[in-house]
């Protein structure tokens, strides 16, 4: 979806610093609202819709990066696998940040072994296929806006990775955040729902538990996001 993203104009190595990169892009000025709920969650659905991965595999080649943390998605051939990796590598981030405590490793212990299994695993099993699908990574309303020129939405600052489609909905299952579940509701008219659909909530609930730990590992200085 390039009309959703800025146009970019340059990138590559400096010259003197191999281990520098740069990136540039077409500047385009946003206005101080969040996309509309009429137009912005069909946009996110076709470009899931148009970015299945042709190799079949879920994660991404390269460590990206959300913040100051690195963020790993091993290439896998299941999203149970890529997406427990994934969180696993995070639980440790976000332990490092403020320490160890008994309860968040008991929350790990049963996210690992009887949450996830339960909740993924049925998506790739009994006769059912999951697709990759290029993802945004990190679609808060903090990340996309409109461009006041054209008056179309815009995103940035994504966190790419290819997985499962509704990984994508998951800042908007918080109720902090500005694009909730009005935005969910909508996007279902355009992507339906991955089976079994009754896990549908629970899923988005999994998925924001991501992000919420991830929220909490920035900020050293604060346990209120633990709560999150």
């Amino acid at each position: 979806m390039p009309e959703m993203v800025a146009e970019p104009i340059a990138w590559g190595i400096y010259q003197e610093e191999p281990n520098t990169y740069f990136f540039l892009c077409r500047f385009y000025e946003m206005s101080e609202g969040i996309p509309d709920v009429s137009d912005f969650p069909a946009l996110v659905a076709e470009m899931h819709k148009r970015g299945a991965a042709t190799s079949g595999r879920f994660g991404f080649p390269h460590i990206t990066y959300s913040g100051r943390n690195p963020q790993y998605f091993p290439l896998s051939k299941t999203w149970e696998k890529c997406f427990s990796k994934g969180l696993s590598g995070l639980f440790d981030i976000e332990e490092e940040t403020h320490g160890p405590e008994e309860e968040m490793r008991a929350l790990r212990e049963g996210l690992m072994t009887k949450v996830i299994p339960c909740l993924l695993r049925p998506m790739e099993s009994e006769g059912r296929n999951l697709t990759p699908r290029l993802v945004h990574g990190d679609l808060w309303d903090g990340n996309a806006s409109v461009d006041v020129t054209t008056g179309c939405p815009m995103i940035f600052d994504g966190v790419l990775l290819y997985a499962h489609n509704e990984y994508d909905l998951a800042p908007w299952w918080a109720p902090r955040h500005k694009m909730t579940d009005k935005y969910i509701a909508e996007y279902l008219k355009h992507f339906p729902v991955t089976e079994p659909a009754e896990d549908f909530r629970d899923r988005g609930i999994l998925y924001r538990l991501r992000f919420d730990l991830h929220a909490s590992s920035l900020y050293p200085e604060t346990l209120r996001r633990r709560g999150l």
